[in-house]
């Protein structure tokens, strides 16, 4: 490659690393601060809940359907969602009912059918940090903004690499590791510079496992896997606002769990946990009643680490087990997601993952805020501070293919990569004072 065309191909890259840092950088720090909290959620749930799961054994053991109806006269107008099997003797009932305002989470003493707590799901700590998390508490648009945030970070960390790549470097410093001895502007760049290669990998893989939930993406997924005819049952993970799935439940896909249902028979909630516990299903184990009467009832774990999912279908009236599909038996592809969203969360391999997923968030934070130092530093005043265009590089092969498997990957990537260009070319070189202040030039920019 020509110099000239080696140095504008460079600065075209740095000009696009630069606009997608600077719209990226406060989602990253959100993402990796809200995203740190959830990865411990075990940890801190446990923590929480400690009451409800410490109860004195003082009496016989009230029957399942006495529990239940305990929990429904805790919210009235409500009708049973979900019954949670107790993890042991001393652990209170959780009991999760619907109502028009959405789920209600009852906690009951087994043994004195006493209720001790009622809140909304939504409301729950972990429920709402994973709301902040994928959608800004904004329902669907927020979803949308945190994919295409989500989109622009790839592009980032991509464009980060091409102007990491080492050209006539002389040993690994500032490459592997920083050199801590060069100045201000020195010691950023290289804390920079450090950071993203090291973080590289393992935020495009979070990135990755993170789009099957997001509404655009998500609903892009469902869609290609009807057209490839890889749909095989329910989908496990919701997509989009995290508050529609916690009205819908966990296992959104379920047709029985996104209806109302009325309280059940006296023997036969009692009857499908008995037939439940023998399963050995990975806690928690969720127990849904039917959606019509001569349906069965249905016994799925919830634990989040999906590789140990499995789910159930009961024949309340006779407790006989009708069906059993486990992980294993799974569409490729829904155990392809299921590992990537368990490692995402922090519970595919124990603390060791959570560790590893909090030392991603925290080089992310460090490659943000190191950027945001430099660019604070040295950006004119008045100005934006984006690099300087140069003439433009002639598009070849490989780029072009790059930014269209790009943007087949990512369509939001590639709608708004197509907004950007429009604008810059009909809004932005018109208005002297934007093109001025975004470092444009009058006839186009790279």
């Amino acid at each position: 490659m020509p110099a000239a065309l080696g140095t504008r191909w460079y600065n075209a890259v740095w000009r696009w690393h630069f606009y997608a840092g600077i719209f990226c950088m406060p989602f990253v720090l959100w993402l990796a601060i809200t995203g740190t909290i959830y990865l411990w959620k075990p940890q801190i749930e446990s923590w929480l809940e400690r009451p409800y799961d410490r109860l004195a054994v003082t009496a016989p053991r009230s029957t399942a359907d006495s529990q239940v109806r305990a929990a429904l006269a805790a919210v009235p107008g409500s009708s049973l969602h979900k019954f949670q099997l107790p993890q042991s003797a001393n652990s209170a009932t959780r009991v999760i009912v619907s109502t028009a305002a959405g789920d209600v989470r009852v906690y009951v003493d087994p043994y004195s059918l006493r209720v001790l707590k009622v809140e909304q799901e939504g409301a729950r700590p972990m429920r709402v940090i994973s709301d902040l998390h994928g959608t800004l508490k904004a329902g669907n648009w927020g979803s949308y903004l945190v994919e295409i945030a989500a989109c622009w970070t790839v592009v980032m960390l991509l464009t980060g690499l091409y102007l990491w790549w080492p050209r006539n470097a002389r040993g690994l410093g500032g490459i592997l590791y920083p050199r801590l001895r060069r100045g201000r502007r020195g010691f950023w760049r290289d804390i920079h510079a450090v950071a993203g290669i090291w973080v590289a990998v393992f935020a495009l893989f979070l990135i990755s496992t993170g789009l099957p939930w997001a509404k655009f993406w998500g609903s892009y997924f469902q869609e290609v896997r009807q057209v490839t005819n890889t749909v095989d049952g329910p989908q496990d993970w919701p997509t989009g606002s995290a508050q529609t799935a916690a009205m819908m439940g966990d296992h959104a896909g379920h047709a029985a769990m996104s209806m109302r249902h009325e309280a059940p028979g006296v023997s036969e909630l009692d009857r499908v946990i008995a037939t439940a516990y023998p399963l050995g299903m990975a806690a928690p184990v969720m127990i849904s009643p039917p959606a019509r009467g001569d349906d069965p009832w249905t016994v799925a774990s919830d634990a989040a680490n999906r590789p140990l999912r499995g789910q159930a279908t009961v024949d309340g009236r006779s407790g006989a087990l009708l069906s059993r599909k486990e992980f294993a038996q799974r569409h490729w592809l829904d155990k392809v997601v299921g590992y990537g969203i368990a490692a995402h969360e922090g519970a595919l391999f124990g603390m060791a993952n959570q560790l590893l997923g909090t030392a991603t968030a925290l080089l992310l934070m460090t490659l943000s805020l190191s950027g945001f130092i430099m660019w604070w530093r040295r950006r004119p005043q008045g100005l934006l501070g984006a690099p300087v265009p140069a003439q433009r590089p002639r598009f070849g092969f490989v780029p072009a293919g790059a930014i269209a498997i790009l943007a087949f990957w990512m369509p939001l990537f590639g709608a708004t990569l197509l907004i950007m260009l429009m604008l810059e070319r009909t809004v932005f070189q018109r208005l002297p004072k934007v093109r001025g202040w975004l470092g444009l030039k009058a006839h186009g920019a790279a």
